[in-house]
Order: structure tokens, then C-alpha cells, then sequence
């Protein structure tokens, strides 16, 4: 038997840091959605007890390093599984970019090993499973627009976005998440309107949503990686009316309502940075 998950990237459309919490990680409070830009996960049953993950990729590794063999090796600790599995993993999503392919390729693989063995357990059960294996992990599994707070554990459920374009851009930099929050000075950063955002989505006024998309992370990155600050005005220069940066970096995008604007600035990119997307959002 096999099975065939999608696993989306995802956008910030706001990251707010609010403290530094007694556990050592960020309290934060984000709005978050998908684009239809995506790795494809194959699992295929194996009769013998152990879990295989083969992807090509010189950036991704295939051991215990792995989210999607993490992910598995989890769902088959707790569910108590004695069967093995076969990941196979298609990849699209830019890798250290900010925007989830990780924890997406995990949450596909306890959606999908959920399938394969017919265990009939609960998204909601599977999303708080996921946060053992990282903070975004538990938005990916329930793969849809969302308030996410706490550190990241909290999902609620959000109107998807106004339809558009999505053009996005990765300068050739890897970026650590971990180190970027090693930098967080919480009384120094700046803090996106959330609820204005929120509000948007109610309304679906993706010009008031352009508008209010905001990052806390995006100036400690920018202190680290200023090439993130460079696609950003190229961007501009090219017509975008607001762009921001996903995540901890280093991947940055904006949204567009007309295909002819969304090319133009697809095409004044791509001789300009490597790594260049023009897709919709999903959410």
C-alpha cells in the first residue's frame, strides 16, 4: 500500500515574539497561511520494523536528522507500531527559508502514516503530537489559515486569504532559526497588528491585509544577513507595494492582485536572485 501527501510551504502573514518564556523558548503570536508551493511525500508499508527516508537532496539528510523520519519514528513510539515505513520525498520547498518545509514534510508523515495504517486519530491529536518535533508542526498538520499562539501549539482556525499572487524570493543564504532567536532582544523588537490583519481576513481586503503584514524577526535578520534587505528594496524598485519576510529568513515575499504585476516583478527577479516563486495562496 502506499500513500500520497502534500506538504505545502507556509507564509507568515504576521510574527510577533511577545517574551521569553520559563521553558527557554519565544511566547509568540503569528498569523499564518499556505502557498501553493509544495514537496510531495510518497509512504509505502514495509513489512519489516524500521523506517527508510530517501530524497535527493545534498542539503536535506536522510537519518534521525530528518523531521520526516523524526515524524514517523514518534507516531510509531506512541501509537505503538511495529510495521515499517518507506518515505519518499519530492522536494520543491526551499531548505533553511522560512518557510516550514520541515515541519510540513513531518506533518504530512503523521497525516499520512495515520491513513496508511488506519488508526483514525484526530488532526487535533496529531497536531500536538507534532509539536515534540518543532513549533510549526502543529499548524502544518492542520494545514490551513490560522492564529497561532503559545509556541505554536494554539491553532485557530482563520478565514483563508483573499485570492492573489504570491512572489517570493530566497537570496543563496541558509538561515538558522536557532541562532536568529539566539539575537532576540525582546525589547528592541518592532510589533506587526495582528488583529488588523485578522480583520482582514474577516473582510477579505487583501489591501488592507498587504498593508498590516509585519515580522518581528525581520530586522535581526537583516542585522545578520543584510542580502535579505537587498532583495527587499529589488522588490520594491520593481513595483511591490509591501514585502516581507517569512519566518527567521531568509526567504521574502509579497502579495499581488494582478498576474501582469506578479510576472513583472517573477521576471526583474530571476536574473537577480536563484531561487524565485510565483504562486497562489493555498490557506
Amino acid at each position: 500500500m502506499v500513500v500520497f501527501e502534500k506538504a505545502p510551504a507556509k507564509i507568515n502573514l504576521t510574527l510577533d515574539v511577545l517574551w521569553r518564556r520559563n521553558d527557554g523558548f519565544h511566547e509568540v503570536e503569528m498569523v499564518m497561511t499556505t502557498i501553493d508551493l509544495s514537496d510531495r511525500l510518497e509512504l509505502y508499508a514495509l513489512e519489516k520494523d524500521e523506517i527508510k527516508v530517501s530524497l535527493e537532496s545534498r542539503y536535506v539528510p536522510n537519518d534521525e536528522r530528518n523531521l520526516a523520519y523524526r515524524a514517523a519514528k514518534l507516531f510509531k513510539d506512541t501509537y505503538g507500531i511495529k510495521q515499517g515505513v518507506h518515505i519518499k520525498i519530492d522536494k520543491d520547498i526551499p531548505v533553511s527559508a522560512g518557510l516550514g518545509g520541515g515541519s510540513s514534510n513531518a506533518a504530512a508523515v503523521l497525516r499520512g502514516l495515520n491513513i496508511l495504517w488506519s488508526l483514525q486519530i484526530p488532526l487535533e491529536d496529531l497536531s500536538r503530537l507534532g509539536l515534540a518535533i518543532g513549533s510549526d508542526v502543529p499548524f502544518s498538520v492542520m494545514n490551513h489559515t490560522a492564529l497561532v499562539t503559545g509556541r505554536g501549539e494554539i491553532i485557530e482556525r482563520l478565514p483563508r486569504p483573499p485570492s492573489c499572487w504570491v512572489v517570493l524570493a530566497k537570496p543563496n543564504i541558509g538561515v538558522s532559526t536557532k541562532t536568529i532567536f539566539q539575537h532576540v532582544k525582546v525589547n528592541t523588537l518592532s510589533h506587526p497588528n495582528t488583529q488588523e490583519v485578522i480583520r482582514a481576513l474577516y473582510d477579505q481586503d487583501l489591501t488592507h491585509l498587504s498593508d498590516h503584514l509585519g515580522n518581528s524577526l525581520e530586522n535581526v535578520t537583516i542585522g545578520l544577513y543584510p542580502q535579505v534587505a537587498t532583495i527587499k528594496q529589488k522588490m520594491i524598485h520593481l513595483g511591490a507595494t509591501n514585502v516581507l519576510m517569512s519566518g527567521s529568513g531568509a526567504t521574502v515575499y509579497t502579495l499581488v492582485g494582478q498576474e501582469k504585476k506578479a510576472q513583472r516583478i517573477y521576471n526583474g527577479l530571476r536574473g537577480f536572485c536563484q531561487e524565485v516563486y510565483k504562486v497562489h495562496l493555498l490557506g
